[in-house]
């Protein structure tokens, strides 16, 4: 296979500061981050290293809550984005959106502020600074909000206590009943950050899972704090002619759908990892109580979307497994986890599909880098960063390796294997690489 890899990019970094969000990377990136999102300083080297201009175009087809957007936006590159989790493709939209007026933005949200207030106070919930938070003192006819009983199923169990939960649902609907379209969708995405990361009993490691429940939380000021950051971060745009940033809701792969043919100049992307992660439960709870999300039909829906990377999300009828079914090292790979289950007698119906949805993850990924080649321009340059996962029974899957040796047999020219950090497995008590995949389209015939 051609090409090397190289640790050099990583020198410049300490390993545990690789993938932070750096102080003066804050403005428009941290209005909502998804938890498992790439940084942007990775983002700027590929630019950099690849030479994009202003009047190129730059592809993310995993694009999450649009880091490689936003970073693009913020250097005046034309981007388009692809995801297909309904509530991290808004977040991206709304992330390149520096249309709204900052004083508007502030002075509107204000005013949807008091009134939530108001309506909170009358059955005497307090979610304000000066008063502080008092016990609930609600009349007898009075109850707190709930979610709708299917809604609510799809949460993981306490998720969010009833107090915060009652004032979150209050100011969501004062947001949508005193609606401005200039200001709305931004005042939703503050509420969604507020919702995870202030009401919510929410905690991320290397999975999303239940904390210590908050019995009450500041929630109205909370708000109005993240939408004076983004009114101080609208502040700083100097031309508000938009950039094209175009954020589809879409299957990446099926991009040749939504993109114009010859059309894209360069891909920074982060897919999904073969981790056994389900990557809707980091989104579960803002995606239900903001109406992304509605019932198990809809999650289903935006399952079956998404490349498979999980036994959660493998379905009857999935056939992108056999985009890889002639490749000798995927299917040993396969072999291995199956008989390392069977020593190890996990009999689960889900264990017994830690094989399959290894096949699904590199076929998905096949035809992806497969219908992605129609979009391309001759020459477009891509960096796909993917980790190493030990995940499946201790079974090491080379993630990037594989990448790039399915890459190259679809035509793909692989430059090399940047590493970006390592990260330490619990489980096998290893460090596992992350890495970037460098790849060039050459372009001619698929």
């Amino acid at each position: 296979m051609a090409g090397v890899k190289t640790d050099q990019r990583a020198e410049r970094y300490t390993n545990t500061r690789a993938n932070r969000l750096w102080i003066e990377d804050r403005a428009f990136h941290d209005w909502y981050r998804f938890v498992l999102s790439f940084p942007p300083h990775l983002v700027r080297d590929y630019l950099d290293r690849f030479g994009i201009t202003k009047g190129q175009c730059v592809l993310d087809p995993f694009c999450g809550t649009g880091t490689t957007l936003v970073e693009c936006r913020k250097l005046g590159i034309r981007c388009a984005g692809a995801e297909g989790n309904p509530f991290a493709q808004f977040a991206a939209q709304v992330k390149v959106d520096w249309t709204p007026d900052p004083e508007g933005l502030l002075a509107h949200a204000k005013r949807v502020g008091e009134n939530a207030l108001v309506e909170l106070e009358a059955i005497g919930l307090f979610d304000d600074l000066l008063a502080g938070m008092r016990p609930i003192r609600p009349d007898r006819d009075k109850s707190l909000r709930t979610l709708p009983e299917e809604q609510e199923r799809l949460l993981l169990k306490g998720s969010i206590s009833p107090i915060p939960l009652h004032k979150t649902l209050v100011l969501r609907d004062h947001i949508r009943y005193q609606r401005d379209e200039r200001y709305y969708r931004h005042e939703l995405l503050a509420l969604a950050k507020v919702l995870v990361f202030a009401a919510s009993n929410l905690h991320f490691g290397p999975e999303v899972g239940v904390g210590k429940p908050k019995q009450d939380a500041l929630i109205v000021p909370a708000w109005l704090s993240e939408i004076s950051r983004m009114s101080d971060d609208l502040r700083l745009v100097v031309d508000r002619t938009p950039v094209a940033a175009q954020v589809h809701l879409a299957d990446a792969r099926q991009l040749s759908s939504v993109l114009e043919p010859g059309s894209i100049d360069a891909v920074i992307t982060s897919p999904p990892y073969p981790n056994e992660k389900d990557y809707t439960r980091t989104t579960r709870l803002e995606s239900v109580v903001l109406g992304f999300i509605h019932n198990m039909a809809e999650l289903r829906g935006v399952k079956k979307g998404l490349v498979r990377s999980n036994t959660r999300g493998v379905y009857r009828g999935d056939e992108d497994d056999q985009w890889v079914a002639d490749n000798p090292e995927i299917q040993q790979l396969a072999e291995a986890i199956e008989a390392r289950r069977v020593a190890l007698g996990k009999d689960s119906g889900f264990e017994r599909m830690y094989g399959r949805v290894t096949q699904l993850y590199f076929g998905g990924m096949a035809r992806h880098l497969a219908d992605l080649r129609q979009v391309l321009r001759p020459g477009a340059q891509l960096a796909y960063v993917v980790g190493d996962q030990a995940s499946y029974l201790r079974v090491m899957i080379r993630t990037g390796e594989l990448l790039a040796e399915i890459a190259e047999a679809l035509g793909y020219e692989m430059i090399g294997i940047d590493l970006f950090r390592t990260r330490f497995a619990t489980g096998t008590r290893e460090q596992l690489r992350e890495e970037v995949v460098l790849l060039r389209w050459r372009g001619g015939s698929e």
